[in-house]
């Protein structure tokens, strides 16, 4: 009878120690599954935005990215769909955006998530519009031959998964970086 008790204990033992690891391997993949999907979403989403603000894109792509209801709160969005942006006189080519995150945080059976990251756009590559120059002189002063800089800054970012897709809920600046 002691025999057995031990062969018991010795197979629970063992058979806990493996649900231990397996647990442990299902929530780091289910994490780092979470942490690539939104490291994505923000790059893509925040260089789609930036697009949008500056190029004069098309903003109908920003609703894979963002929920409806911070579109409709995001005031430079805002401006640039108002055609008030500062960069209404330039024809912008192209942009170097850079993003860059500092901290993540999502619970595998979670359906919301914490971030934050850093974003810049050291380079953009415009230039005045010529019936535009003398609006631009007038705001910008001698620099007004080249689209004004992107203002940078840290963000924390609150994301939620609907039907299996993450989308930016909310971004609050935390800390404005001068370039």
């Amino acid at each position: 009878m002691k025999k057995i008790r031990r062969f018991i204990w010795y197979l629970a033992s063992r058979l806990l120690l493996v649900l231990v690891l397996v647990s442990a391997f299902t929530v780091t993949f289910y994490y780092a599954m979470n942490a690539s999907n939104i490291n994505i979403v923000l790059k893509d989403g925040m260089a789609k935005r930036a697009q949008v603000i500056m190029m004069q894109e098309d903003s109908s792509e920003l609703i894979k990215f963002f929920q409806p209801s911070y579109l409709q709160r995001d005031e430079n969005l805002l401006l640039a769909l108002e055609k008030k942006s500062p960069y209404q006189y330039y024809t912008v080519r192209g942009i170097d955006h850079r993003l860059s995150m500092t901290w993540m945080w999502c619970w595998p059976w979670e359906n919301t998530a914490r971030a934050e990251f850093v974003e810049t756009i050291p380079r953009i590559d415009g230039r005045v519009r010529s019936q535009n120059a003398e609006a631009a002189r007038a705001l910008y002063g001698t620099t007004y031959e080249t689209p004004p800089k992107w203002q940078g800054g840290k963000y924390s970012a609150t994301l939620v998964k609907e039907n299996n897709q993450w989308h930016i809920r909310s971004l609050s600046l935390i800390e404005a970086i001068e370039e």
